[in-house]
């Protein structure tokens, strides 16, 4: 930067210098030009001049390509260039992940679809028990309603058949301690009987 203002400076000179000496040189050219009606050019001015912009555009050609300002210009460069760059980058990082994500979700899918198409016999198996079960629960409803109905006939017939026994509370004592005796025996007898022919059914039935 310091050789290109020295260059321009000198280049400032020599142009002064040139137009100060055709400030100087102007009325004798007009002058001659108006005498002799003919255009004679200052060579020594058009030497001047031409050395002035050869100068000048040498320097202006420096200055253009000055190392400072190269590295000046690639830094403007990526300073500007550089951030955008840089978020483009972390978008389309972030757009891979979420694209990556998005494949690993479709495959994720497309096999529990053939899992599920292979699970077929599972399920057909999970319906036949299901209907076992719906059939195995009708039998065992249909099987309490019958120990429902025989243990309520039971207990009408046995007290149809205990309705005409007097009360015990007028015997006496020992008569009556006798006679609750054998009632409690033949009552355990009869509970013993019905529980036999429970567990004969509920054998069967499992058979």
């Amino acid at each position: 930067m310091i050789r290109a203002t020295i260059y321009i400076s000198i280049c400032r000179i020599d142009i002064e210098v040139a137009l100060k000496t055709a400030r100087f040189r102007l009325p004798d050219v007009i002058f001659q030009t108006m005498a002799a009606k003919v255009y004679q050019p200052d060579q020594e001015l058009e030497t001047k001049v031409k050395k002035a912009t050869e100068r000048i555009s040498e320097n202006m050609h420096i200055v253009a390509n000055e190392p400072s300002l190269a590295f000046y210009r690639l830094q403007e460069h990526v300073r500007k260039a550089l951030p955008p760059m840089v978020e483009k980058r972390v978008e389309v990082l972030a757009l891979q992940q979420q694209l990556l994500g998005r494949c690993y979700d479709v495959e994720y899918a497309v096999s529990a679809i053939r899992t599920m198409q292979g699970a077929g016999k599972s399920f057909e198996n999970t319906l036949e028990f299901i209907k076992n079960a719906i059939f195995f629960k009708q039998q065992l409803k249909y099987e309490e309603q019958r120990r429902h109905k025989k243990d309520g006939s039971r207990d009408s017939v046995y007290k149809r058949l205990s309705a005409h026994i007097p009360t015990l509370d007028h015997l006496p004592d020992e008569i009556s301690d006798v006679v609750r005796e054998t009632a409690n025996r033949v009552e355990s007898m009869m509970n013993h009987a019905r529980h036999s022919s429970d567990i004969q059914r509920s054998t069967i039935t499992h058979n």
